[in-house]
């Protein structure tokens, strides 16, 4: 698994969001990007994350930020969770993962001593020129928004 560093360049990517709208991370080029990385839809961690950012979001979007977030689920699970707790951000179908793989978040994963493969909870700034600004594999839930925002207020 190759994982990104704090000033590399952000790998391109185009998914599908819950609407079955194309969405590029091109599209938000001069923004500032929250993509945040999860492992399933309406389970309880991936919940926790993207409500936190749901209710993030004014704060987010003062500090000049748009969100993504990203999981293998397609778009129909996808539009279900949006639904059911009013994200009102894009929710984007990595079904393939290959999106994953290139931010290095998809791996092998133990639970209950079985192994499989599937996505490292994590969280991306990219800046305004495309560059990540903060990186955090393996972040908690409840630590996904004031992680992201402490690189979105010193980048300010």
């Amino acid at each position: 698994m190759t994982k990104l560093a704090v000033g590399d360049k952000a790998p391109a990517f185009t998914l599908k969001d819950q609407n079955g709208k194309n969405v590029k991370l091109s599209d938000a080029k001069g923004k500032r990007v929250v993509v945040y990385f999860y492992p399933k839809a309406d389970t309880p961690g991936c919940t926790q994350q993207s409500c936190n950012l749901r209710d993030a979001f004014p704060q987010l979007k003062k500090l000049k930020a748009v969100v993504f977030g990203i999981s293998p689920d397609p778009e129909e699970k996808q539009k279900k969770f949006d639904d059911k707790y009013g994200l009102g951000f894009p929710l984007l179908a990595d079904t393939d993962h290959a999106v994953a793989e290139k931010f290095g978040v998809w791996a092998e994963k133990s639970l209950y001593g079985r192994k499989f493969m599937g996505i490292v909870r994590s969280a991306f700034v990219i800046d305004e020129k495309g560059k990540l600004a903060g990186v955090f594999y393996k972040v908690s839930p409840k630590d996904t928004v004031p992680k992201v925002e402490e690189v979105l207020r010193a980048k300010r």
